[in-house]
This record gives structure tokens, C-alpha cells and sequence, in this order.
């Protein structure tokens, strides 16, 4: 068995940071039942271009393998029915929505706790379901900048930019993960769930980690660097070199002793302004010129080389496919596939999460209520009561 297949989760997300979050759940073994509203469409990350055909997106698929889909208007009398039926026989409610939605629509676990005392309600929301900003939608983008992350990204001289990738997002998905496994051992053990108020809010703000702490402690202020170096580590950045670009890290002394070496300028490391991390941050100003110089005059490849032969931290600046191309990504069964009626062989990147033995067995993402029938018979309803459901509008609106 998977770890997480004893679990079953209603998740009432969209888009990319729930689904993100709950994916490497589904991927453990978790039972991960998409509550999609009928009246919108369902999850709006199914039509998130470029990669679009009709209520699917390639978009879509990579953070929703492994689940399954129920359509379920919750703001009906019957939709809720289902839902708090789905309650009292699962162990937790997921939901990236506006931190003021959950009370709105009742999924806290005030709200739920009569009909399942150890259930654990996980809510990922913009800020938090507390503070001056609990009504504010939070978007990746929105959080970089009020977290500060945009003053810290980009050329000294250039606009303050974003990471490439939606980090806040994902990171936010992690925590609440995390938060949703602790809440569940709690309730496994106590007999009595809770709530996971995690935000995209709180944990963008807590990634500023050591950044923040000097700031608060020492009075530090955070400045962009150029080459995407390290604020204190002396050479730890990307280099140009005749060809391309690498990255070299000195994180401990004796890298630095091996990359003079490997330069060929043993005299660096034997002058004394260059002789400690201190005094590599403070003369900066004289180091890197002479070191952007000499990895100018070699390619990528030559450097790399005698760099990982010596020991040097070092890697080329990839790009996306050569990335994925990595044999390292293969060897720790990182590449993953599923079959797709429209797509053929979706092929995406799978789960870090990992005990056990890793589970190769993917399913696609599933198409929207194609699960209803699965989850109706696991609530043991009768043909003739889901019939009067959908009648009163709890799958949405019937076609006449």
C-alpha cells in the first residue's frame, strides 16, 4: 500500500496552488475527490492556455493526475446534502479560496465538526482567514511583490521581476500539505480535527528567511546583485564563459583553495584580501573582474570539466529542455506519463515526495464529473436518490 491510501479528501480548489498541493498527496495514495462547481465550469486551471481542448489544458493535467471529479453546486440544499454526507465519511476538506470564502460557504471546521468530529479542514487561502487583507484575492505575482521578493530579483539595473516560476504558489501547496498531514495525525490520534489557516501570504513571507532576520537584527538592507550572485558568499554566482554561462558556488573555504587551482591562479588564493568569506565580500570589487575574465576565456564545457573533477560546485545554465534532458531527472524516476484520449502520452514531472518504494501507475487527470457514479455508490446511494439530487440541481442544471 502507498502511505496516504487509508486517506480520503474532499478538495474544493483551482488553479495552481491547491491542486499543486494536493497532487503529491493523490500521488502517496491519497483519495482526492475534486468538488468542481457545475455553474463555472468547474476548475478554471482546465482552460488555461496555450495548451487547451475544450475543459482540459495540458495546464490542467499536470497538477490533477491521480484525483477524481465530482460536479457539485454545494450552494444548492441537495449539493450540500452530498457534500456534508462526503464530511462525515472523510478525513479532511482542502480549498484554496479567498480567506473570507470559508466561512461564506461553511467549510471551516465550525462549521463541519458535528458531522465529523475528527475531521481537518485546510484552507489555503490569498492571506489568511485573519488580518486587514483577509478579503483580498492573493495571486503568485501580487504576493512577490508585497513579500519583497521583486526587490531581490533582476539586474541591479533592470525592473524588479519575478521568479520564473509561480514559487509562491508552490510553496504555498507544500505547506499546506505539510499542515494538513500534521492536522491529520492529531486527529488520528486526539479524535479531534481542526482547521489549516495556511496562506500564500505567510509563507512567502516566511522564505525571506535569513534575508529578514538581518534585516530586522542588524539593520541589513537587501540590494539585487549582478550575475544572480549571493549576497555574502565570494564566488558563489554565474560566470560567462566563452560560450555560455555556468554557475560556481564556494560555499565552504576549501572550494575556494580548488577554484584557484583550477583557474590556474594559485595567487589568488594566497593574497590575503581573498582570504575568508569576510574578506572575499568586502574586496568583491576587486576579485570578480579578474575571475570573469579568466572564465571568459574558456567554454562552458572546458570549465565544468575541471571544476567537477576538482570537486567545485558547478553546473551549466540549462535551459527547460535540457533540463528534463538531465539523466539524473530519469535516474530518480522523476519523468512520469499518463495516456490521454486527446493529448496521446502526456509526459510531465513528477512528485519530490517520496517513501517507500516510488509509484510508477499514474492515472490522467480526470475529466470533469467523471467520477460521479464512483462517488454515489461509495455514499450508498440508491439510483433513485441520485436521480432526486440531480433533479434539485445538486450536480448543477439539468438539460432539459
Amino acid at each position: 500500500m502507498r502511505p496516504l491510501e487509508d486517506v480520503r479528501i474532499i478538495a474544493l480548489e483551482q488553479y495552481g496552488a491547491g491542486p499543486f498541493g494536493s497532487v503529491h498527496l493523490a500521488d502517496l495514495g491519497a483519495q482526492v475527490i475534486k468538488i468542481e462547481d457545475p455553474r463555472t465550469g468547474g476548475d478554471i486551471g482546465r482552460y488555461v492556455p496555450p495548451y487547451v481542448h475544450g475543459e482540459d489544458s495540458l495546464f490542467y493535467e499536470t497538477f490533477n493526475r491521480n484525483k477524481q471529479s465530482l460536479s457539485l453546486d454545494i450552494s444548492t440544499p441537495a449539493g450540500r446534502e452530498v457534500f456534508e454526507d462526503l464530511v462525515r465519511t472523510s478525513d479532511a476538506v482542502w480549498s484554496n479560496l479567498r480567506g473570507d470564502v470559508p466561512a461564506k460557504i461553511g467549510i471551516r471546521y465550525a462549521d463541519l465538526a458535528h458531522l465529523n468530529p475528527a475531521i481537518v479542514c485546510c484552507s489555503l487561502t490569498g492571506f489568511g482567514m485573519t488580518g486587514p487583507r483577509v478579503n483580498e484575492p492573493g495571486y503568485d505575482y501580487v504576493l512577490q511583490g508585497i513579500a519583497g521578493w521583486m526587490s531581490l530579483t533582476g539586474d541591479p539595473d533592470g525592473p524588479p521581476t519575478k521568479t520564473g516560476l509561480s514559487l509562491v504558489d508552490f510553496s504555498s501547496g507544500f505547506v499546506a500539505a505539510l499542515s494538513l498531514l500534521s492536522g491529520l495525525h492529531a486527529a488520528r490520534r486526539d479524535g479531534v480535527g481542526g482547521d489549516c489557516d495556511v496562506s500564500l501570504y505567510d509563507t512567502a513571507m516566511s522564505l525571506l528567511t535569513y534575508p529578514a532576520t538581518w534585516a530586522m537584527t542588524a539593520g541589513y538592507e537587501p540590494v539585487r546583485t549582478v550575475d544572480s550572485a549571493h549576497p555574502s558568499l565570494v564566488p558563489f554566482q554565474a560566470f560567462r564563459a566563452a560560450d555560455g554561462w555556468l554557475v560556481v558556488g564556494c560555499a565552504k573555504e576549501k572550494f575556494w583553495q580548488r577554484l584557484v587551482a583550477v583557474l590556474g591562479r594559485p595567487d589568488l588564493g594566497d593574497d590575503e584580501r581573498f582570504a575568508s568569506f569576510a574578506l572575499r565580500d568586502r574586496n568583491r570589487d576587486e576579485l570578480l573582474p579578474t575571475l570573469k575574465a579568466v572564465f571568459a576565456s574558456g567554454t562552458v564545457e572546458h570549465w565544468l570539466t575541471q571544476l567537477q573533477a576538482a570537486g567545485v560546485p558547478s553546473s551549466p545554465i540549462n535551459d527547460v529542455v535540457q533540463a528534463l534532458a538531465d539523466p539524473q531527472a530519469a535516474a530518480r524516476g522523476l519523468l512520469l506519463e499518463t495516456e490521454h484520449p486527446h493529448w496521446g502520452t502526456v509526459k510531465q514531472v513528477g512528485s519530490p515526495v517520496r517513501f517507500g518504494e516510488p509509484f510508477t501507475e499514474h492515472r490522467r487527470a480526470p475529466h470533469r464529473n467523471e467520477h460521479q457514479d464512483d462517488v454515489t455508490t461509495l455514499l450508498g446511494y440508491s439510483p433513485d436518490k441520485v436521480a432526486a439530487l440531480a433533479a434539485a440541481g445538486a450536480f448543477g442544471r439539468q438539460e432539459s
